[in-house]
């Protein structure tokens, strides 16, 4: 069975995917803020990263900066096999609930 995903962590989880290879921290609160117009924390963004990893839904790896860019490792995420059935049985959950909703939401 899928876990269950909170509007946030389905965001964070969107994020993950959308930016595949070059998914750590920054560029994921980037996107979600971009994307949603809202500022996002950046503890609540970590908060929810170790705990859709310890959910089963993200895994992490440390990569070390490469040597034009220098600096610290970064810690990047991807989805697990249950991550990714998580992320589209909230998804079509949350589509079926709004299914038909198009033009009351309008007004």
């Amino acid at each position: 069975m899928a876990a269950h995903l909170g509007e946030f962590e389905y965001a964070v989880m969107l994020a993950v995917l959308r930016l595949a290879d070059d998914a750590y921290a920054v560029p994921i609160r980037q996107l979600i803020e971009t994307r949603t117009g809202r500022a996002i924390a950046r503890g609540a963004l970590y908060t929810a990263l170790e705990r859709l990893e310890v959910k089963g839904c993200l895994k992490s790896s440390m990569k070390q900066a490469d040597a034009p860019r220098a600096g610290r490792a970064r810690r990047y995420f991807s989805l697990t096999p249950g991550g990714a059935a998580a992320l589209r049985a909230t998804h079509v959950a949350l589509r079926s609930m709004a299914s038909g909703l198009e033009a009351i939401l309008e007004h």
